[in-house]
């Protein structure tokens, strides 16, 4: 039995959204597709705009134009996630400000946060590993208190709550990913999310090329033109329109995930009373996306031996970020091992388990059996 680590699946209504928008034309992009996921989004997350985008990168630089941060601005990030959190203010000239994670979450530990708060610091961007929220209450109140920005890097997270609202929903503005990988998905894809009226004019403009494109097909006035500087951050039409097929499932999609997610998690517990791994944590307050199913083994040494006899077995599972503070970008501005022990052990020890929304029932006993066999 060959099982990958991740597969990509159809909802049922992919192709046939697909036609109509080559049907119907406008394929470039703000069609009738895109402006339906942006009203689903908007009703799932209870925020006045979503603006659709290529990719959550295009998003996440998309938020960090229209705060129009200036050099060495900071902003506030754990190291442990994907190059794409950073880059979207790096390629702003801003400086990257990264504090160590939880060990229970594997989220940003919020009790540090203030602690790397400095005059230049414009901006915490929380990411929330795996589908479960950071602990948003008190970031939020931090960045009240020191007049922040708070971009939620929510790539992982569409359907999670905390305390009751959406992920991605609570800060400023949340960026989230469509890529295959993903829960919901339309191969690339991305959305942002927006709640400040100022924050929603300035990203459409930007969005637009730097024209008040959008606008003027709202009739609020009788041409567009080009008014500040901007990118492309529109989906082709194509895309949206698979998503929206994708889109009106992800209830579904959740529940399959979450049964998925407790069969790994019931069926480990042993290993875990063993002392020979950590399984994913949830806190009361959140609901998680189920976006990811994790071990921590007790050494790097232990975590490559899992993958390795998976692999023999044709079984897939991965390894996941490597510390941004640790690659080359990361000592370009200073930054040194031994700085943040618990990002640096995690990123050792962490192992991914094949985890895709028709992963069968008896795949999934599959991956287990092994599991047992190698620990």
């Amino acid at each position: 039995m060959k099982i990958p680590f991740n597969k990509p699946s159809l909802v049922g209504r992919e192709f046939k959204y697909i036609k109509h928008a080559l049907l119907h034309g406008q394929l470039s992009g703000d069609g009738v597709f895109t402006r339906k996921c942006s009203a689903h989004l908007e009703h799932i997350l209870n925020v006045p705009r979503v603006l659709m985008t290529p990719s959550c990168t295009h998003a996440l630089e998309l938020a960090y134009a229209v705060i129009d941060l200036q050099p060495d601005d900071e902003v506030i990030l754990p190291s442990f996630t994907f190059p794409s959190t950073a880059n979207a203010f790096v390629l702003r000239r801003a400086r990257p400000r990264f504090v160590d994670i939880r060990r229970d979450t594997l989220n940003i530990d919020d009790r540090l946060i203030e602690g790397y708060i400095t005059s230049q610091t414009r901006a915490i961007s929380p990411v929330h590993y795996a589908g479960v929220p950071c602990q948003m209450d008190v970031i939020m109140t931090q960045a009240k208190k020191h007049r922040l920005v708070v971009v939620e890097d929510a790539a992982q997270a569409l359907g999670a709550r905390f305390n009751g609202q959406a992920a991605g929903a609570i800060g400023h503005m949340g960026a989230f990913s469509f890529h295959e990988t993903k829960n919901v998905i339309c191969g690339e894809g991305g959305a942002l999310a927006l709640k400040d009226p100022l924050h929603i004019q300035r990203a459409e403009i930007i969005r637009q090329k730097g024209t008040n494109r959008a606008a003027f097909y709202r009739g609020e006035v009788d041409k567009y033109s080009w008014v500040e500087s901007g990118s492309s951050h529109v989906p082709s039409e194509l895309q949206t329109a698979f998503l929206y097929a994708q889109l009106h499932h992800l209830g579904r999609i959740l529940k399959k995930r979450k049964r998925i997610f407790l069969n790994y998690y019931e069926a480990l517990l042993p290993l875990q009373k063993q002392g020979k791994c950590q399984l994913p944590y949830v806190p009361q307050d959140c609901v998680s996306a189920y976006h990811i199913f994790y071990l921590l083994m007790n050494s790097m040494k232990e975590r490559d031996r899992v993958i390795a006899k998976f692999k023999e077995r044709g079984i897939h599972a991965v390894f996941h970020f490597f510390p941004l503070h640790l690659s080359k970008m990361g000592e370009r501005y200073g930054y040194r091992s031994g700085q943040f022990p618990v990002t640096e052990n995690v990123s050792r020890c962490l192992v991914r388990l094949p985890f895709y929304n028709t992963l069968t029932e008896p795949e999934q006993a599959h991956v287990i059996r092994n599991l047992k066999r190698v620990l």
